[in-house]
């Protein structure tokens, strides 16, 4: 007998190691059947489970249950990220809390090996707790992105990259970290709000005493290494002093005005010093006109001379070397405040301005980056992104939403060469050798370098190895394929290349997407590296706010779990994930899916306290009464809708034709129209009715799987469809032959249309559920009439109905009014409620409901709070009128039933 009350812990753990240990997770590249693939998004090795990981493999794993239930090979394949920041500073803080010497005492091969000593005691942490939600991963082909086989993979795509010329060395900007000493990518840099000052600052006109042209900077530091100043081209106020030259304050260079339409007339004093070792932008000023570019921050964002040293002037009122080579070796802000008094004490500042703005900070290190001109490796993303761009335009790749094709096309058109070097320990040591004369030899190993070299020179040369390892998305563009074996032909990948869909977030349609595109593509004859791409958005709080650990709103997946289980979670995730637009989640949400969980539990139990079993025999064909024929119709219609909705990732249409038809369709009227049968005589019809129950619950149970995985297997062991943790091999329900079924369906619609009909008019004015009414049925026609007397029992109880009585005539006074088909129904409340008294409480509360709605949408009507209000204080508003909207329409409607 099943248990009285719904308690997953009892049985979430048993079932997934069940699941887990009989291998039903496995793919099979012997198979016959055919194939259906998804790459897991390796999660970063040191993770843990947030609401982010639960909204994406809670998908995948519906997607990939139902597919494997539907008969095909499914490989969902694990792994994950080395993630070469993350780890490195999770072990270096491990260090210091040991009180042990730092990675730089320790040398790089004892860190390493401390590194992978983490990794082995800790690194599991996400894969735990993704058995936890259920994610039916195939583990034994679990991959780590360091281990050797996707290591083979990296060298591979390097080296051959590099000889094809599509990987290079080059000395360009790049995004730099001076607490961690690393490239960082775009990713890994967040924008912060600063309040900080706008310097406006005089530059001396070379020849012209006493003339100065104002140079407006958020960052006098920098000017150090100024080799120009830019307007723009058009702007009448500077139009004589282009091709003139300035004298640099404090340093005393000669410095050239350039024009430039980088140059903005209406921002600060229309003037702009460029630094093209220092600024993105500046950089590519000074490619265009041919700038030095020397740097004047070191790797930590301290001062550094060395650039400049035989540049320093002495000019009087203007630079003083002596003052700048105190500045050598000072970190950038100790500097700046330097700077700006000496100019200040020089009379070389025109004024100062308060200035908000948007300063670029490591997202690990926490500190401002600084963009720093160094030696990196190059790939050349330009290249490779042209047939990923043709690949989506053909339809041979396709992002659902569609959407976000003009995201990827804006990125893939306008792609800059992708920076693939670290300056970190962790990660793929970049397979690259240096020589005498500055030769470089890339190769697999370091035997075919030194064979390289040898051949070159003649000779034996010493090498030394670059000691930089590669962008983290490097390894994990290649995950499409590495994960399968490549470089060696295996089965794996010539069966599960391409993928059927990857499931991702946009943030990283870039970073990862576009990647694993260029490199699928490009290293597997042109094949794409996965047909669909499904977008998800965000997982938001239930006010659509963006979850934060500032705000407190950050709900842990497994906290929910432990309260919930996990099918509600899950099932919540799906309801809420509908076509571009974010998740809101909240406790309440989940708390009511697991009410959803609890029904299904208990129409169960009360179907086995009704000597209801399976009963594999039982021919739904042959169903003969309108009851048995509209619940399996009913359950066909159900299939079709979740087969639809998932086809089209519509998962929030696939949870919600669930739970219509197992909580309405089942659990509500199905097992209320069954129960006289099954309360009276054995026969035929209570037969049938055990029978269709049983049948349908099986189909319930199949439906529902792909979401609520837990539950479902539980039932269908317990309840004695299959021996334990056999519904993850069961097929996906098919429809099934039903007789007449249009027919059945047409009566039992109209009964439960009946009965919901009186149920609403009850509630809205409010009759108590002891007393009972008759209803008088106006312009019914016959055969409503007879359905009406057929169904009287269940009419009679559910709808608190003492009679069914046809009126002739005209309708009595104090009647509220349903209409039902043809028919017009209505309840006489004279003397059963005080309808006058409830007709005023209607009326002040829709004077209530539209107060409120002119209240929300006068806000809205306001164009100012609509730009300036958050994002989601603005759609809670509009959620807010909406819910008013559909609130007056009720009262409405209330008033209309009881207007004669």
């Amino acid at each position: 007998m099943l248990d009285k009350t719904l308690t997953p812990s009892s049985f979430e753990t048993r079932l997934y190691e069940g699941w887990e240990r009989s291998g039903a997770f496995a793919a099979d590249p012997n198979s016959a059947a055919q194939p259906f693939t998804i790459m897991i998004p390796p999660p970063n090795v040191t993770g843990s489970l947030h609401m982010g990981h639960a909204l994406t493999f809670t998908i995948q794993d519906t997607l990939i249950r139902w597919r494997r239930m539907q008969g095909r090979d499914a490989l969902w394949q694990p792994g994950t990220d080395h993630a070469g920041i993350a780890t490195q500073m999770v072990v270096e803080r491990l260090l210091a809390a040991e009180g042990n010497q730092d990675r730089r005492s320790m040398g790089r091969e004892a860190f390493l090996d401390r590194v992978w000593q983490w990794k082995a005691e800790s690194g599991g942490t996400i894969t735990k707790q993704l058995r936890r939600l259920g994610a039916s991963l195939d583990w034994p082909r679990e991959r780590f992105t360091m281990d050797e086989g996707l290591s083979a993979a990296v060298r591979e795509v390097f080296v051959t990259l590099h000889k094809q010329g599509l990987i290079y060395r080059d000395r360009r900007l790049v995004n730099w970290d001076p607490k961690l000493l690393t490239a960082i990518s775009d990713l890994e840099v967040e924008s912060r709000e600063v309040k900080g000052s706008l310097w406006h600052l005089r530059y001396p006109v070379e020849g012209e005493p006493g003339r100065v042209l104002v140079v407006a900077t958020t960052r006098p530091e920098t000017m150090l290494g100024d080799t120009a100043v830019a307007v723009h081209p058009e702007d009448a106020r500077f139009a004589d002093l282009i091709g003139k030259r300035l004298v640099l304050p404090l340093v005393g260079r000669s410095i050239p005005v350039v024009a430039d339409e980088y140059s903005d007339p209406e921002k600060g004093s229309g003037a702009v010093k460029i630094t093209p070792a220092h600024d993105f932008n500046d950089f590519e000023v000074g490619r265009r006109h041919g700038l030095p570019m020397p740097s004047v921050l070191d790797a930590e964002a301290r001062v550094t001379l060395a650039e400049i040293a035989a540049e320093l002037r002495a000019v009087e009122g203007v630079a003083d070397p002596a003052f700048l080579q105190g500045l050598d070796g000072k970190d950038r802000f100790v500097a700046r405040k330097a700077i700006v008094a000496k100019l200040d004490e020089l009379g070389l500042v025109e004024k100062i301005e308060p200035h908000t703005h948007q300063v670029p900070h490591g997202d690990r290190g926490g500190v401002p980056i600084e963009p720093r001109l160094t030696w990196q490796w190059y790939c050349d993303a330009g290249t490779l992104a042209k047939p990923c761009v043709e690949a989506v335009e053909s339809g041979r790749m396709r992002f659902v939403p569609k959407q976000w094709e003009n995201t990827f096309f804006a990125w893939m058109r306008d792609i800059q060469p992708w920076c693939v070097s670290r300056q970190l320990w962790w990660g793929h040591q970049i397979p690259a050798w240096y020589g005498p004369e500055g030769s470089i030899f890339v190769e697999k190993t370091e035997a075919e370098a030194q064979a390289a070299a040898r051949a070159h020179f003649g000779r034996d040369v010493p090498l030394e190895r670059d000691p930089d390892v590669l962008d983290t998305w490097f390894s994990s563009a290649l995950w499409p394929f590495s994960t399968l074996g490549w470089p060696e032909r295996t089965k794996e990948v010539a069966r599960y290349y391409p993928g059927d869909v990857l499931v991702t977030g946009f943030d990283i349609i870039f970073f990862w997407v576009a990647r694993m595109m260029m490199m699928g593509q490009h290293f597997m004859g042109g094949e794409v590296p996965f047909k669909d791409i499904y977008i998800h958005g965000l997982v938001r709080d239930e006010k659509g706010q963006k979850m934060s650990k500032s705000k407190g709103n950050v709900m842990d997946p497994l906290e929910l779990i432990d309260a919930y289980g996990a099918d509600a979670l899950r099932f919540t995730i799906c309801a809420l994930t509908g076509p571009g637009r974010d998740v809101k989640l909240g406790r309440k949400r989940v708390e009511d899916h697991r009410s959803f969980a609890t029904k299904l539990w208990n129409a169960a139990r009360f179907l086995e306290m009704n000597g209801i079993a399976p009963d594999a025999a039982w021919d739904p064909s042959q169903a003969g009464t309108p009851l048995a024929r509209w619940v399996l119709d009913a359950a066909n219609r159900a299939v079709a809708e979740a087969d639809a909705a998932l086809e089209a990732y519509r998962f929030d249409e696939y949870a919600a034709a669930c739970y219509r038809f197992v909580w309405g369709g089942f659990c509500d009227w199905f097992i209320e129209f069954a129960k006289p049968v099954l309360n009276g005589p054995d026969g035929a019809e209570k037969a049938e009715i055990k029978g269709a129950a049983q049948h349908v619950l099986g189909t319930i149970l199949r439906l529902l799987h792909p979401v609520m995985p837990f539950v479902t297997e539980e039932l269908w062991d317990r309840f004695g469809y299959g021996p334990e943790c056999s519904l993850i091999r069961a097929p996906w329900p098919q429809a099934v032959m039903v007789q007449e079924a249009e027919a059945a369906r047409a009566e039992l619609d109209w009964v439960v249309a009946l009965i919901t009909e009186v149920r609403a008019a009850r509630a809205e004015v409010n009759v108590p559920p002891s007393v009972t009414t008759p209803l008088l049925v106006k312009d019914a026609a016959p055969e409503s009439l007879d359905r009406a007397a057929r169904w009287i029992e269940a009419i009679r109880r559910l709808g608190r109905v003492t009679e069914i009585m046809p009126l002739a005539g005209e309708a009595p006074k104090g009647v509220a009014q349903v209409v039902v088909g043809e028919a017009t129904v209505m309840l006489p409340l004279a003397g059963v409620i005080d309808l006058g008294a409830e007709r005023a409480r209607l009326l002040k509360a829709r004077g209530t409901a539209e107060g409120e709605t002119k209240k929300i949408a006068a806000k809205l009507g306001n164009a100012d709070f609509v730009a300036r209000a958050p994002e989601e204080v603005v759609e809670e508003n509009r959620e807010r009128l909406a819910a008013a909207q559909a609130e007056i329409a009720r009262l409405d409607a209330a008033l209309a039933r009881i207007a004669g």
